[in-house]
């Protein structure tokens, strides 16, 4: 009997400015490096997944954040080697200096939802469409 695979589980804090812009990191290496994304990770085993998420944020962005209301889920299927499913969280009380703080990026840098750069994952994509046509943050 051939071993079962499970997904693993990723999440993420969108993170808004008052100008409606889109925090987005440059990834520095593996899977997109040279594009964009929203700053993810990976839940570890038994961490709760706001706590994930939360964590996350700040090892990549040197920002703290609360997670708040669950934007989108989805299943991600662009690495058929690690399939995922995907947490996206609507940030509040954001606080902190902004960094590419643990080398995961080169950059952070603020996008208009209506002119996102290249991203380099799909979901992404789909996360930034149901941002323009909501107002959930």
């Amino acid at each position: 009997m051939a071993k079962r695979k499970f997904p693993i589980v990723g999440v993420a804090i969108v993170i808004i400015d008052d100008r409606g812009r889109l925090l987005l990191g440059k990834r520095a290496y593996g899977w997109g490096t040279g594009q964009w994304c929203i700053p993810c990770g990976k839940v570890e085993w038994g961490e709760e997944v706001r706590e994930a998420a939360e964590r996350e944020l700040k090892e990549e962005t040197g920002l703290s954040a609360r997670a708040g209301k669950v934007i989108a889920v989805h299943s991600n299927f662009h690495n058929p080697e690690q399939l995922s499913v995907g947490i996206w969280f609507a940030g509040e009380k954001i606080e902190g200096e902004m960094q590419a703080a643990d080398g995961e990026f080169t950059e952070l840098q603020w996008f208009p939802l209506s002119k996102p750069p290249e991203l380099c994952y799909p979901t992404d994509k789909l996360v930034i469409e149901q941002l323009k046509e909501t107002t959930i943050i």
